[in-house]
């Protein structure tokens, strides 16, 4: 069963909102090439909240969630995120039922 999680980010301003962009593409091209584990990780713009985020993230099950964690890619993404931030709220999502496709990578 999969694992997964969405978390909406709430930046300083649009400079901050432009800068942690940046800085999730990096982690994200680090995504792509080292976790095949992580099978759906998507930065969203929220319509009418030009300075919000929401992730959504999703993981072949926990154990390639915490892959994902120890990777050094995303490591410097959560050490250097908190300077463009004035709010983080992670929710935690187990999966009760659903249906999969086949992801590509790079899609």
């Amino acid at each position: 069963m999969g694992f997964g999680l969405v978390v909406r980010f709430v930046a300083h301003d649009a400079a901050a909102a432009s800068a942690f962009d940046a800085l999730a593409e990096e982690a994200l091209e680090g995504i792509r090439a080292e976790e095949p584990g992580t099978l759906v990780y998507v930065n969203h713009a929220v319509p009418n909240e030009p300075h919000v985020r929401v992730f959504y993230e999703l993981y072949r099950d926990r154990g390639a969630f915490e892959e994902h964690e120890r990777q050094p890619h995303v490591r410097r993404f959560l050490a250097e995120r908190g300077q463009y931030l004035e709010s983080v709220e992670v929710t935690f999502l187990d999966e009760i039922a659903g249906t999969h496709t086949t992801l590509h990578k790079g899609r």
